[in-house]
């Protein structure tokens, strides 16, 4: 028991920082590369709708709005993230914390781009890996590339958790 409570912030810290660095690309891109950041609003959205059955969505813009929706979202962005870091270092081990390496961090950061291609976009309309987007394989790399930063992050968490837990 000692060992998970001992454990326990060291996810909490790399995959909050990881999201964190995740969400600066995400604002980075509009003025970079013109590509908006994403609206977590509509994740919300999304979730919402799940209470009342409702798990696919021809278009979530196009479903009623769910009072919440944005706070849920973003609740929901960063518990992700914190999960997703729970899986780095169920990966990795807890000993990747004592020297993170990038290698572990970027595959799994990169692994994650499976919670979007296989279960947002499309229950979200948008299809499998953004095929019923206007530019599916612009959306896919936008999506890679963000993933794989959200790893960077990870790496980057994980020695931020190194510094302020040990």
């Amino acid at each position: 028991m000692d060992n998970v409570i001992a454990f326990l912030p060291s996810p909490i810290v790399i995959g909050f920082c990881a999201t964190l660095v995740m969400d600066a690309w995400s604002w980075l891109r509009q003025p970079l590369l013109g590509v908006a950041p994403p609206n977590y609003a509509m994740v919300g959205r999304w979730l919402l709708h799940m209470r009342h059955g409702q798990f696919r969505h021809t278009a979530i813009a196009a479903s009623p709005a769910m009072p919440g929706e944005k706070a849920v979202g973003w609740l929901a962005h960063y518990l992700t993230g914190l999960a997703f870091a729970g899986i780095l270092l169920g990966i990795a081990g807890q000993s990747w914390i004592e020297q993170p390496t990038l290698g572990p961090a970027l595959l799994v950061g990169i692994g994650t781009v499976a919670a979007p291609f296989l279960l947002m976009q499309p229950g979200m309309g948008a299809g499998m890996a953004a095929s019923r987007t206007p530019a599916p394989n612009a959306a896919r790399l936008q999506s890679l590339l963000t993933h794989a930063v959200f790893g960077l992050g990870l790496y980057l968490g994980g020695w931020v958790s190194h510094g302020l837990l040990n």
